[in-house]
């Protein structure tokens, strides 16, 4: 079985990438959705963000404020490594087992993975094959600052704490651009996903 990470930026679209993939019937699974899980209530990674962030991060109702952790941690390079340091352990570690699950049961050959820090984690090797998907920048701010509600002064902050969509582009197996309409992107993930299968380069876009 093909292990495949889809990776990209903040607001690239990954995610709807990921869901034309499982729409085509091959195995998904959601990095961002393992790191929920990992800091949930109840959780050892709930535990470790409380004891190294403190109150700062905690809801009056005892849950973990997202929004306050995301501004805490963008703002500070060695937060930001802290909580990566909690969290990143336990979602590679449910991928791999995710994997290995996918491939005793005999029946994809080819499963895919979005992880968003894929590269700047340094975990591209635990990979068979990247696919990133990849927008122009302005796209890149504006959709974050559509979807988040952000300034752009913070958007930029958070896109600027990731490595280069440019340099995830030249490192990348397969490109996915999403900077067309919904159509055209689909068009782009049939056109990877159909090289994918052949175990073959991506012929050129499906559409100029």
């Amino acid at each position: 079985m093909v292990r495949v990470a889809l990776t990209g930026g903040i607001a690239s679209g990954k995610s709807y990438c990921l869901g034309r993939f499982a729409a085509l019937g091959t195995p998904t699974i959601d990095a961002d959705v393992l790191a929920r899980q990992a800091v949930a209530n109840g959780t050892a990674g709930f535990d470790a963000i409380r004891a190294r962030f403190g109150a700062a991060v905690i809801t009056p109702d005892g849950g973990l404020d997202r929004d306050a952790l995301g501004r805490l941690v963008f703002a500070d390079t060695s937060s930001r490594r802290a909580l990566e340091a909690i969290v990143h352990p336990v979602v590679y570690g449910a991928i791999e087992r995710w994997f290995q699950t996918i491939a005793r049961g005999g029946l994809h050959a080819i499963a895919i993975a979005d992880v968003p820090l894929l590269y700047e984690t340094g975990h591209e090797s635990d990979f068979d094959t990247v696919v990133v998907a990849a927008c122009r920048p302005d796209q890149q701010v504006e959709r974050l600052m559509a979807r988040s509600g952000l300034p752009r002064e913070d958007a930029l902050r958070r896109i600027d704490a990731q490595l280069p969509l440019a340099d995830k582009q030249r490192r990348a197996d397969y490109v996915i651009d999403t900077s067309g309409s919904f159509t055209e992107t689909d068009a782009e993930v049939q056109r990877v996903w159909s090289a994918l299968k052949a175990g073959a380069p991506a012929p050129p876009p499906a559409y100029s």
